[in-house]
């Protein structure tokens, strides 16, 4: 069975057959998060190891390549990512003792992608293929590469394998080393229009499918994902404190917003402010109309240049929210600044 892409992906893949008969050795797919980058990325994987491709580019979905891919362990096939966003944390060697798996197993999940990965490809990239045919390294997010991880992958993008290709996805270029940027072919996977992924949601049963696709800034997958987690909780204890900014509320809402991820917070925080400032503007709402009240009454009593103090803020604190030295200090410090710049 091959890995299945998204209707608004089509036009994309159409487009990316074009590359097969001069394949570049690395290509970087960019876009917002949410939109199905990943799957996209398995999709191509596949279809690039599989031994009786369709003519539409797609994998066959029949054939021994596209069985092992099926099931996860295709020998010329490496996927490439944080700990965290696996389903559980890699398995000890047979040498460590139960201590050391227990400490393993509470162990909080990594957010980056380690130099120990990288290194880890080496074997793999340095014996023939299995198949006779391409090895394909998936890797993602790409900013989710610490710095000496960034390096060694360098080296390898530099130097790269015969016979290797590196499909890598990023939610945001600007977040990534020129040097690797320099090195990949990069190709744009688009955010479905409005309609399109309203009418994809709908037909996954999600109910209110316009203010999740909203709040989720177009994005259809994180809606679903976040229509399947069923509580707004989290996001409107921040637009309340957002919508009426204070010192003490602010300091009393850091305190429960302090597990919440810290970079969900913070784009938040950037929709909020869009619509503030798009409503200040045009009186057009994207991301919350449910909050069109508050929206309107704190356009109306802000500056333009104060809203602008409060956007480039956010911007900036957006590129360390995921490496914060304590998370509560973090959210307090994001809601009193906000409160300077909007009460």
């Amino acid at each position: 069975m091959s890995v299945a892409i998204y209707p608004w992906q089509e036009q994309a893949w159409a487009q990316l057959q074009q590359m097969r008969e001069r394949l570049p050795h690395a290509i970087l797919f960019h876009g917002p998060a949410g939109i199905g980058k990943a799957d996209f990325l398995q999709a191509f994987a596949q279809a690039l190891l599989c031994e009786n491709v369709r003519p539409d580019g797609h994998a066959c979905g029949a054939c021994a390549s596209c069985g092992w891919f099926s099931q996860g362990n295709h020998p010329d096939y490496r996927r490439v990512r944080p700990e965290a966003l696996e389903d559980e944390l890699p398995a000890e060697g047979d040498e460590a003792g139960d201590g050391d798996k227990k400490a393993k197993a509470t162990k909080t999940a990594s957010k980056d992608i380690k130099i120990e990965q990288i290194r880890a490809l080496s074997d793999f990239m340095n014996i023939s293929t299995h198949r006779q045919g391409l090895r394909v390294v998936v890797l993602y997010p790409a900013e989710a590469l610490n710095m000496p991880a960034s390096n060694a992958l360098l080296k390898t993008l530099e130097e790269p394998p015969p016979g290797t290709v590196f499909l890598l996805a990023s939610n945001g270029l600007d977040r990534l080393l020129p040097t690797i940027l320099s090195r990949c072919r990069k190709f744009a996977l688009p955010t479905p229009d409005h309609a399109a992924a309203l009418a994809w949601l709908k037909a996954q049963g999600v109910n209110d499918a316009d203010g999740w696709l909203r709040e989720q800034g177009g994005a259809p997958l994180a809606a679903l994902a976040q229509a399947e987690g069923g509580s707004r909780e989290e996001l409107d204890i921040l637009l309340q404190i957002l919508a009426h900014p204070g010192v003490e509320a602010a300091l009393r809402t850091a305190d429960k917003l302090s597990k919440t991820p810290l970079a969900t917070l913070v784009a938040w925080q950037q929709r909020w402010l869009y619509d503030v400032f798009s409503y200040k503007l045009s009186g057009a709402i994207r991301y919350y109309p449910r909050y069109q009240r508050e929206l309107a009454a704190l356009a109306a009593r802000v500056s333009t240049a104060n809203l602008m103090r409060a956007i480039k803020s956010a911007n900036e604190r957006r590129a360390v929210a995921d490496h914060p030295l304590s998370p509560k200090l973090f959210v307090e410090d994001m809601l009193l600044d906000y409160t300077a710049c909007c009460s």
